[in-house]
């Protein structure tokens, strides 16, 4: 059986390591300094560990962003993305993305730029102060580069943008950890802040954590986390790969859902949405130890594969029933989940490649021998479509 999602990037080895990881405070030292020198940056307190990487993004507005400056996303993303530019007390900007490459249209990039400029002649505005050298300014203007599925986008495209609208670049390495921009420059390398995610299903995965690099001395750098997680999550963290194992098991013996719904109804595994954003919680010393480790053997290739498709619904049953169970989609609606939407005031009409592309989306892993993924593939082969939109 092939699965999206219930860890099933764990073998049966790391689930066994995960599980009886241990760590001390040289572990966490260790991997601010592992990061420090892949994204550049000379001095290791520049980094900072937390429990999540929602908090770790929203670090990275509050470094650069000053209060109700407007962050741009493109508008497949996830809510983790929206609660962290709301948390640094900023205004999300969303921009509609490009069927092709799942990253910015970038005429629509520029449109949306042009309409959040600062009022005033141009002289006035060639008086911001403006760091080139790391893409920041204070023009009340952030683009998020997120790399959607951990495909890189055209870098040096988006900081000529930027740079011409005076708006500073914040990388968003969830997907893209350990990957190149078609220019060469390491992803998390550009920006004046870069933040990443150790999240369920990331390029480093340890369950839960994340880490800011602070990239530019522009900026005051926020303060370090003081208290660990809650005894609760602590544990939730060691055990998701063994219980996700267990799920999946289950659905050989159709109890995968009875199972899930046990471990959420007593509260030994939680929804990626739910996970919480606090800046002052900070990241453990086996999950930093699992992380240090992790940074060497980054993936090579996109987090997931995808393709558009027609009848969904019906094609990820019929993959079901041949055991490929691809329903936790990156992204099944323009801010996953559906079931956060209402907390999103989404401008359909103003994204409407997000809106198609969050219909006919599916993805396949890349973790699983790719053989094995053939026939899944020959299925939805039969569903393709091109999505055509403009």
């Amino acid at each position: 059986m092939i699965f999206l999602g219930q860890a099933s990037n764990y073998s049966a080895g790391r689930i066994f390591k995960h599980l009886f990881a241990r760590g001390r405070k040289e572990d966490a030292e260790a991997l601010k300094k592992a990061l420090a020198k892949k994204y550049k940056v000379k001095d290791s307190e520049k980094v900072i560990l937390y429990h999540t990487g929602r908090s770790a993004l929203a670090a990275a507005f509050i470094s650069v962003a000053p209060k109700k400056s407007y962050v741009i996303i493109p508008g497949l993303t996830c809510i983790a993305v929206v609660r962290a530019v709301r948390a640094a007390d900023c205004i999300p900007v969303f921009v509609d993305i490009d069927p092709k490459t799942l990253q910015y249209d970038w005429q629509k990039l520029v449109t949306k730029l042009e309409e959040l400029q600062p009022k005033g002649d141009r002289s006035s505005q060639e008086k911001l102060s403006i760091d080139k050298k790391h893409n920041l300014c204070y023009n009340r203007i952030i683009i998020l580069a997120q790399n959607t599925l951990g495909i890189p986008l055209d870098a040096l495209k988006l900081e000529k943008i930027a740079q011409k609208y005076h708006a500073t670049l914040v990388e968003d390495l969830a997907h893209s950890a350990g990957r190149f921009y078609p220019d060469g420059r390491e992803i998390g390398t550009i920006g004046a802040a870069t933040a990443l995610s150790f999240g369920k299903g990331k390029a480093v995965d340890t369950i839960e954590g994340g880490a800011l690099i602070v990239r530019t001395e522009s900026v005051t750098i926020p303060r370090p986390p003081s208290r660990l997680p809650k005894p609760s999550d602590r544990w939730r963290d060691r055990w998701y790969p063994l219980l996700g194992a267990i799920i999946r098991v289950g659905y050989r013996i159709k109890l995968g859902k009875v199972f899930t719904g046990i471990f959420l109804k007593f509260h030994w595994i939680a929804r990626s949405a739910d996970a919480d954003l606090d800046l002052g919680v900070g990241l453990p010393n086996w999950q930093a130890r699992l992380a240090r480790e992790q940074l060497t053997g980054l993936p090579k290739t996109p987090l997931r594969d995808h393709m558009f498709v027609k009848q969904r619904s019906k094609l990820l049953s019929e993959l079901g029933e041949s055991g490929y169970y691809l329903n936790e989609i990156w992204y099944d609606v323009p801010v996953s989940p559906a079931r956060c939407s209402r907390e999103v005031d989404f401008p359909t009409n103003e994204c409407p490649n997000t809106v198609q592309i969050a219909k006919t989306i599916i993805n396949f892993p890349t973790w699983y021998n790719q053989e094995r993924l053939a026939p899944a593939r020959e299925i939805a082969r039969k569903y393709e479509v091109k999505n055509e939109v403009e």
